[in-house]
Order: C-alpha cells, then sequence, then structure tokens
C-alpha cells in the first residue's frame, strides 16, 4: 500500500470513528468488563483471552451499529440543527448509503461473533441488535427516549456475564439496572442543549416535554436512583474495600456533574456528559474488578 492509499484509508477510519464516537464507548464498557470477571468468580475460572476479545469486539460492533444508525436515520435533523450540522453526514463527510453500509456490516460482525462465543448469546443477538438500534426511532413518538437508550447500555454487563458462563443470574442484571439509570440521568442532562430545537421539529425529550428546570430535578431524581442501586450492588456483590471506594467515587462524580449544569447556563454540559461520567465509569470499573482478585 502506497502512502497515499494509506493516507486516504487512515482518513476514512477516522472519519469513521468520528462519527460513532468511538471514545464514548468508555462509558458502558466497564460495566460490560465488570460483568464478564464478575462471571468468573463463582468458578474461579481461568481468563480466556480468546473469549474477551470476542466480547470486546461485540461491544466495539453494537455500538458501532447502534450510533452509525443513529446518525444516518437522524441525518435530516442533524442538518437542520446548528450544533450537530458539522456532523460527518450532513457535512457531506461521509454519504448515507456508506453509513448505513457500515451499519449493516457492524450489525452483521455482531452477530457472527456471539455466534463464536455461546449458543445463549449468539440466539440473543438479534434482540440486542433490536434494542440498540430501535432507540434512534424513539425520539419521534415519546419522551421517554431517553431510556430506551439507557436500556442497550445495561445490556453490556448482563450480556458479558452470559459470554461466560452461559446463564442468568441476579448479580449482572443488579448492574445493568445502575447503568439504566445512570445512563438515564445523564441523557437527559445533555439533551438540555437541544430543548428548544426538538420542539421547534416536534421531536420528543424530557426537556422538550418539561422544560429544563424540571427536567433537571428529574435527572436528579433519577440519578439519586441510580445511587441507591450502585450502593445495593455493593452490598451484593462483595469486592472488599476496592469496590466500596469506586462506589464512593462513582456517588461523588454523579453528584458532582449536577454542580456544573444549571437550567440558565449549559456551558458545561459537554464536561458533565463526557468527562465526569467517563472518568465515574472507569474509575468504577477498574477498581471494581481489581477487588475481584484481591
Amino acid at each position: 500500500m502506497d502512502k497515499k492509499t494509506e493516507k486516504v484509508s487512515m482518513g476514512r477510519i477516522s472519519n469513521y470513528s468520528r462519527l460513532v464516537k468511538f471514545e464514548h464507548t468508555i462509558f458502558a464498557l466497564p460495566f460490560a468488563m465488570i460483568g464478564f470477571f464478575m462471571a468468573l468468580q463463582p468458578e474461579n475460572a481461568s481468563i480466556s483471552i480468546k473469549l474477551l476479545l470476542l466480547v470486546l469486539l461485540c461491544m466495539v460492533f453494537a455500538r458501532n451499529s447502534a450510533m452509525g444508525f443513529n446518525r444516518y436515520l437522524d441525518r435530516e435533523f442533524d442538518k437542520r440543527n446548528p450544533r450537530t450540522a458539522i456532523r460527518e453526514i450532513p457535512a457531506g463527510i461521509l454519504k448515507p448509503r456508506s453509513v448505513l453500509f457500515f451499519v449493516l456490516l457492524n450489525s452483521l460482525f455482531f452477530v457472527i461473533t456471539t455466534f463464536f462465543i455461546n449458543r445463549l448469546c449468539f440466539f440473543l443477538s438479534p434482540v440486542a441488535l433490536f434494542v440498540v438500534l430501535f432507540y434512534s426511532y424513539t425520539k419521534r413518538f415519546t419522551s421517554l427516549c431517553h431510556f430506551f437508550l439507557s436500556l442497550g447500555l445495561s445490556l453490556a454487563p448482563v450480556g458479558a456475564y452470559l459470554s461466560v458462563t452461559g446463564k442468568f443470574n441476579i448479580l449482572p442484571v443488579l448492574l445493568g439496572i445502575v447503568v439504566f439509570f445512570w445512563v438515564s440521568g445523564f441523557d437527559i442532562i445533555y439533551a438540555l442543549q437541544d430543548e428548544e430545537f426538538d420542539k421547534a421539529q416536534k421531536l420528543k425529550s424530557i426537556p422538550a416535554t418539561v422544560g429544563k428546570k424540571r427536567a433537571l430535578l428529574l435527572a436528579r431524581l433519577i440519578h439519586l436512583t441510580a445511587v441507591i442501586c450502585v450502593v445495593i450492588v455493593a452490598v451484593f456483590i462483595p469486592a472488599g474495600i476496592l469496590q466500596w471506594i469506586g462506589t464512593g467515587i462513582f456517588i461523588a462524580l454523579i453528584f458532582y456533574q449536577h454542580t456544573l449544569v444549571k437550567p440558565n447556563d449549559l456551558s458545561r454540559v459537554d464536561f458533565a456528559f463526557f468527562t465526569t461520567n467517563g472518568i465515574a465509569s472507569v474509575i468504577y470499573g477498574i477498581l471494581m474488578i481489581t477487588g475481584f482478585f484481591l
């Protein structure tokens, strides 16, 4: 491959990486890894690098499918919204047909990858795909769209646990409930930026329905539920003192993000959404997993 061709190829990879916001995989990935390593504990099983890589690939393929489909489906809305007009499709960097092909390819790779994990994961893969893809439609008919997004991400620890054991357990479900309320809360905060646009375009969201002030209050109540749930997880999934430290930091960062955003000041929404939650997820995941082995 000559340098020009290599440069073009790297440019395309970079475009698709920006399209799906690859760095945001960090939200759900630590929880998937907790589910994976949690599943190893009861049987004291050895770590299968092959299985771990398959789980990581599933995470990447599923998220690529979900984000790519969201960008494809919302391309006309993104074009009208000044905040999102710079995205790859409305900016003309990527063609809609190419993005749709990208979605189909990643969906196919996701299903194929689950086939090499176990039978249960393979049979459930279409269900998981439906959940993560269906979210993109929900803003058109329900203000509860935030909860469909969080439902998709909450599958991460459950799916990772199933990949190891091939059977259901209440413990990864508890972890998934934490993810559900945590993601719902911070997605409502993120949606504050588009309140007026959503109203104008007749799109549904909690901020567009109840206003910024009430939406923030609801986000706080939802995050309070997440805090209660993460404490319950610490009680029922003992991983020593490190888990409690991680739980404390996770809770502190949840509360901290609410000090950054006010109904009349959204200037720090991105910091609250991306940085604070990313740090919370990584620290919690590292301390939780380390606690399993100490």
